[in-house]
């Protein structure tokens, strides 16, 4: 609001919160998938009910606000970024394909895990914190989704899995670790930052520009109808 503190950015996963956060007086709004790693941002519904894909969402919360919309959630190359650009972003978020990195804090196991072939694979869970998040599968996050297994409340449940999670590590079981990552784990090719931000920022270059001006015409040919 005037006069107040606010954030510079919001995750939101609906129009309606989109609209929210715009009356709230925010800069931009975060438009987050549900093909994100991590923890789902929402907080007119339930992050169960929360679950519209990056590239269905984007376009909605562009054609609704008024604000930069930046999108997240499964972008890891420059055909995600161009495509988000397109659909109506002005940037985007990329988070799992930097925990690749060897810059990263991610641990050795979880940077391994996300280089193999079963990156790919995720799915959400509440077992590793008590909110609903996505990682990678493997056997702890198999066993705290099975029915009937008890999951304490956020943050309780992230103390306990931590409790395990640091012996786990030490032993070098990456199965019984959260490994956070999002739906194009698989792609995280990145091993040097340095050296994937020039190569994605050369990519996005070439047509990065065209995208950004012919989805701003679009909207501008929308708000006159």
């Amino acid at each position: 609001m005037p006069g107040e503190t606010h954030r510079d950015d919001w995750h939101g996963d609906h129009t309606e919160e989109g609209a929210a956060l715009q009356e709230a007086g925010v800069d931009a709004v975060v438009a987050s998938g549900f093909e994100a790693g991590g923890h789902r941002g929402s907080f007119l519904r339930a992050a169960e009910d929360s679950l519209t894909g990056t590239f269905s969402l984007v376009p909605q919360i562009a054609d609704t606000v008024n604000l930069p919309v930046i999108a997240a959630g499964g972008i890891a190359d420059a055909r995600g970024v161009v495509a988000a650009l397109v659909l109506g972003a002005e940037a985007v978020q990329m988070g799992t394909v930097f925990l690749a990195c060897e810059e990263s804090g991610a641990s050795p196991l979880h940077r391994q895990v996300l280089r193999g072939k079963k990156a790919g694979h995720t799915a959400l869970t509440k077992g590793f914190t008590g909110r609903l998040a996505r990682g990678i599968h493997n056997r702890l996050l198999e066993e705290l989704n099975q029915a009937g297994t008890p999951v304490l409340p956020y943050p309780l449940q992230r103390r306990l899995v931590r409790n395990l999670a640091i012996p786990a590590e030490a032993a070098g079981r990456s199965d019984l670790l959260p490994l956070w990552a999002g739906q194009s784990a698989n792609l995280s090719t990145c091993n040097d930052v340095l050296a994937f931000l020039t190569s994605l920022v050369g990519e996005i270059s070439e047509i990065g520009e065209f995208a950004i001006q012919w989805s701003a015409a679009i909207r501008e040919n929308q708000s006159l109808k």
